[in-house]
């Protein structure tokens, strides 16, 4: 990678560690300077220290809670004013491995803020100024839950789907604007996640567990190939084609003037 050619600077949310930093690290490398978000100012600083040191890329620290309005509100300004600004990673989540009824309903409420809420603030926050310059990449990072709800929790299943789906329709509205869109779904991946989410990692069978450097570079991979979904644990993408050509073949008979005759009395 040639960190001597300049690609605009990246935004990256929950940047501190796992996928985050490894985008990080990865996109400075590629020749994009950086403005890392996340809730630890002493961990942002010193990885934007190793960055600087070590890519010569400019590093800036965004300390931020964005569960809190007025920080989730600096970083929407920062995103609609810098116009340096031509990658967004909506990397910023939070997890549960618990069962819905072993849950608590706050708890699950603040994780559809972030994953949910956040995320879609921080798109709107960008969106309109990528479209106003004519290219911009937003890439949103989901997980394989979104397609098998039934593995994890349901709400973050659900809040993953939901960011699925927003990522296809922002794609299909913006596409024609200069903006790319990417959904990242990874499977079980090697960071921190899964001991705040109440399963440690190694607890997981290990044959199902990536690495996250091989996670980020895959995602890496599948955005220079121009896909919008990128599920990096997939052997064959020609299943998600199918998948895909399914759901679209149904769209036109999903709503029509008269039930089917199924549920004629």
């Amino acid at each position: 990678m040639n960190t001597r050619i300049h690609q605009g600077t990246a935004l990256i949310t929950g940047a501190s560690s796992g996928i985050g930093a490894v985008y990080a690290d990865r996109l400075a490398r590629a020749g994009y300077d950086l403005i890392l978000v996340a809730r630890r100012a002493d961990k942002l600083r010193a990885l934007a220290n190793e960055l600087t040191n070590s890519t010569g890329r400019s590093v800036e620290t965004l300390p931020a809670d964005l569960t809190r309005p007025e920080d989730l509100a600096r970083v929407e300004e920062v995103l609609r004013r810098d116009a340096s600004i031509t990658l967004l990673v909506n990397n910023a989540g939070v997890g549960a491995t618990a069962p819905l009824l072993q849950s608590s309903v706050e708890d699950m409420d603040k994780m559809i803020t972030l994953n949910v809420g956040v995320l879609t603030r921080l798109a709107y926050a960008v969106a309109p100024a990528f479209v106003a310059r004519g290219h911009g990449t937003i890439v949103n990072i989901a997980s394989v839950v979104a397609l098998a709800p039934e593995l994890l929790n349901g709400v973050y299943g659900g809040s993953k789907a939901f960011v699925l789906a927003f990522s296809q329709s922002l794609q299909h509205e913006l596409g024609d604007k200069g903006v790319r869109v990417q959904a990242v779904l990874p499977g079980a991946t090697a960071t921190d996640f899964w001991d705040a989410a109440g399963t440690p990692v190694e607890h997981l069978p290990h044959e199902i567990v990536m690495s996250v450097d091989d996670l980020v570079d895959a995602a890496l991979s599948g955005l220079a190939q121009g896909e919008l979904v990128t599920i990096p644990a997939l052997p064959d993408a020609a299943e998600w084609d199918s998948y895909e050509q399914a759901r679209k073949a149904m769209a036109p008979r999903l709503s029509r003037a008269k039930p089917a005759s199924r549920y004629a009395g």
